[in-house]
């Protein structure tokens, strides 16, 4: 008898524990608790994506009367791109913004940055708003384990340096920083740099400290992250033209009640709007404030650097990739 009862001891001891274990956003939501996200990313306060994401988690807890709250981490706080999306997958983070870099896991992604896949920013919207962006969307969210929310239009990419670069000629033995986007650094190396990946939270003590002597960004990156003060040229390649998405962990967006997903939907939504008339507005300020901070702009041969590139986007793309990478080029 006393075996028996201590038995059942335990084992009410065991289902306590467990419920108490027990923390799933749907557990919170349905015992009035607050859900609580993070989200991180690399841009510092000022930057556009900061600025809407407070707007975004704002209006998320508007919308959800304040049973879900987002805090927001820049500069990043909770790891590198790649360790959030790691963060995410373990349960310790729930949101991130992110590129190209999620072609680690769902390889249609490295279309998002593909060198001179797009002409200009209308064309990158007509694309990641049709049936090639869907197609990109599905599988981010089946193979890296995330749903985009919303998502950002980018100033091109530019190569900033300590002396011009017109051509890829002048590449000869420079050695620059590529983020973890194996196509970024095949394109540069046959363009004839030494490219070499670092986080981007190490770049500016590597350019300070000679270990890199080069990089590429858009100028709202560049300028936020004071590049200015380690670099004294802007390249104008423009060889990326791409947009970056505001990404949720799949576990922790369907956890949510129906009326909670439609809420963070519809500020997604409205976030969206909000960054796209930050955009417009600020960066381009940002090309006058870099010129005012003492860096030059350099106008470069384009169309040697994209036939430079051309032969490695081929050759690093698998079929479906470089078959997906036409139909881009095709879009009107």
């Amino acid at each position: 008898m006393k075996k028996f009862k201590w038995f059942t001891v335990v084992c009410a001891l065991m289902l306590l524990l467990t419920a108490c274990g027990s923390n799933s956003s749907k557990d919170s939501a349905d015992s009035g608790e607050t859900i609580k996200w993070k989200l991180g990313h690399l841009a510092d306060e000022n930057h556009i994506w900061h600025k809407t994401a407070l707007k975004f988690a704002d209006l998320v807890k508007e919308k959800t009367d304040g049973k879900l709250e987002i805090t927001v981490y820049p500069n990043n706080a909770l790891g590198g791109e790649t360790d959030t999306i790691n963060s995410i997958k373990a349960g310790t983070v729930d949101m991130v913004i992110s590129g190209e870099t999620l072609q680690n896991w769902a390889p249609k992604a490295a279309l998002m940055a593909a060198p001179y896949a797009f002409r200009d920013l209308d064309h990158v919207k007509k694309v990641v708003e049709g049936e090639i962006g869907k197609e990109i969307e599905a599988e981010i969210k089946e193979k890296a384990g995330l749903t985009p929310l919303y998502y950002h239009t980018r100033a091109p990419r530019n190569l900033t340096s300590n002396r011009p670069i017109t051509k890829p000629e002048d590449l000869d033995g420079f050695r620059m920083r590529v983020p973890n986007v194996p196509l970024f650094l095949s394109v540069w190396e046959a363009a004839g740099a030494k490219p070499q990946v670092m986080d981007f939270n190490e770049m500016f003590t590597g350019l300070q400290q000679n270990v890199i002597e080069g990089q590429e960004n858009p100028v709202d990156l560049i300028y936020s992250a004071a590049f200015y003060e380690v670099q004294k040229y802007v390249n104008k390649t423009e060889h990326v033209y791409s947009w970056i998405y505001v990404l949720v962990g799949n576990k922790q967006f369907e956890s949510l009640s129906d009326e909670m997903k439609d809420a963070v939907l519809s500020a997604a939504k409205e976030a969206q709007e909000y960054g796209e008339e930050l955009f417009e507005t600020e960066v381009a300020e940002y090309e006058k404030k870099l010129k005012e901070e003492g860096m030059e702009f350099v106008e470069v041969d384009q169309d040697a650097f994209r036939e430079a590139m051309k032969p490695a986007i081929q050759k690093n793309l698998t079929p479906e990739q470089y078959e997906l990478y036409e139909k881009i080029l095709e879009v009107q």
